[in-house]
């Protein structure tokens, strides 16, 4: 049995660092889009933990585990040159978007300093803005 897609104007979709969610129609910028939810964590339980993929701080003492399935906003993918932004606000992270974004394209938003340098440096950036910049420096 194929899974449920999520509802709203996305789906979860192959994109090029794995699964992504994409736009099916368009989201005109300001647009919210989704949000992004899971069990509410203390900054003591993120230090225990080994995986710390999906967690989303919320401020220094809450982080949301953003790992269920049933969250569809995990599937947003970094991007350096984002057309969507989470905004933290009242304990809720919230996905808005902040260009016109067309059906079929990818929504991304910019994971911030700290897990750009930790996470995404080491191994270098997949977003498409980088592929184009380094295949065009390929090419050049």
């Amino acid at each position: 049995m194929k899974a449920k897609q999520p509802e709203g104007p996305f789906r979860i979709a192959r994109s090029s660092t794995g699964l992504g969610l994409f736009a099916t129609d368009v989201i005109e910028k300001g647009t919210f889009i989704i949000e992004y939810i899971g069990p509410k964590i203390t900054s003591e339980e993120v230090e225990r933990r080994s995986n710390t993929r999906y967690l989303f701080e919320i401020n220094s003492r809450w982080t949301i585990d953003g790992s269920p399935r049933w969250n569809t906003a995990r599937y947003i993918n970094h991007g350096c040159r984002p057309n969507a932004q989470a905004t933290v606000s009242r304990g809720k992270i919230r996905i808005k978007a902040i260009k016109r974004i067309k059906p079929g394209e990818e929504i991304t938003y910019n994971y911030g300093k700290n897990y750009f340098e930790t996470f995404i440096k080491p191994i270098g950036c997949k977003c498409q803005s980088c592929e184009r910049k380094r295949a065009k420096q390929a090419g050049a």
